[in-house]
């Protein structure tokens, strides 16, 4: 049985690492998308992970399937199309916050037949992001594998990771990131997330209609002030690692990855008899290794490995 099946974008991030001597912005071709980042942030820790998802025939989609295979990620469920592959451009600020721009190309053109429902009741997690349900056949397949997921017994990992320039308005958004919910047991969303899935900026009172939507496991990341949880009708905060920052591109891929990682090394059934003081203890892990991640340019490339933690 594998630890982790991610399905949706991969990407190349270009990210800006400064300006050149003239002022022109200067940028890298890092490897992205926050499914993939999921994958390769669990692997690097411990899990055993696949990717379902699509890339070009070009050098961008080679390098990416590249990248994922040296991480220890199974590429087998890694399609390629005709379109070229997926463009982030990511534009960083002097407190290393995020700006994106997407080119969206070949990930959006994953078909649900294009997706191994056998390995899907094979893993303990299947996860995905809200990215992949803004548009085209993408959409259909994300949808298709979590609810074969979730049928299976799988339990499902949902991050509804907002990017206002994939929607046509903050409502459509909102309407579609909810869709999936009735199928998931683990959440993680940021602050800002929150009041789109439940109408509330306060943790406590988000996740708790959360919960009410029957999901188990519901996070919420605080930034540098760590992250918050609720489980079993208990919530409790755990503070962030402190950490001079360089780029916070894939600081929540990298602080998920390391939670499923750590909850898949539990067993075959990685949430049964789960005590709030063992979720503490993951949470801790998962924001030091958030932390080592901001510490460094780029998403993937800044991951830390489990002898780093």
């Amino acid at each position: 049985m594998r630890d982790i099946i991610s399905v949706g974008e991969v990407l190349i991030d270009l990210t800006q690492t400064g300006t050149t001597d003239q002022g022109i912005p200067a940028f890298a071709a890092n490897p992205g998308g926050a499914p993939a980042n999921v994958a390769v942030a669990a692997a690097r820790l411990g899990a055993e992970t696949a990717f379902f998802g699509k890339v070009g025939r070009d050098s961008f989609g080679a390098y990416l399937r590249r990248v994922l295979e040296e991480n220890g990620v199974d590429c087998s469920g890694l399609r390629t199309g005709s379109q070229p592959t997926t463009l982030a451009v990511v534009s960083v600020d002097s407190r290393g916050e995020r700006d994106f721009q997407f080119i969206r190309g070949a990930d959006c053109t994953l078909s649900p037949e294009e997706v191994d429902e056998e390995a899907l009741g094979r893993t303990k997690f299947l996860h995905f992001g809200s990215v992949s349900l803004t548009a085209g056949l993408e959409r259909n397949a994300t949808i298709f594998a979590a609810r074969h997921a979730h049928r299976a017994g799988v339990l499902v990992s949902y991050d509804p990771n907002y990017r206002a320039p994939l929607w046509k308005n903050p409502e459509e958004a909102a309407q579609w990131m909810a869709i999936p919910l009735p199928l998931v047991d683990v959440i993680k969303l940021s602050e800002e997330e929150l009041p789109l899935l439940t109408g509330t900026r306060d943790p406590e009172e988000g996740s708790r209609l959360l919960e009410e939507r029957g999901i188990s496991l519901i996070l919420v990341t605080l930034g540098e002030r760590g992250a918050f949880c609720r489980w079993r009708g208990e919530s409790f905060s755990v503070p962030g690692a402190s950490v001079q920052v360089a780029d916070t591109n894939g600081a929540g891929d990298t602080f998920l990855g390391a939670v499923l990682a750590r909850l898949c090394s539990r067993g075959r059934e990685p949430m049964a008899g789960l005590t709030a003081e063992e979720l503490r203890d993951i949470l801790t892990y998962a924001n030091r290794a958030a932390a080592i991640t901001c510490s460094r340019s780029g998403a993937i490339p800044a991951m830390p490995r489990a002898e780093e933690l």
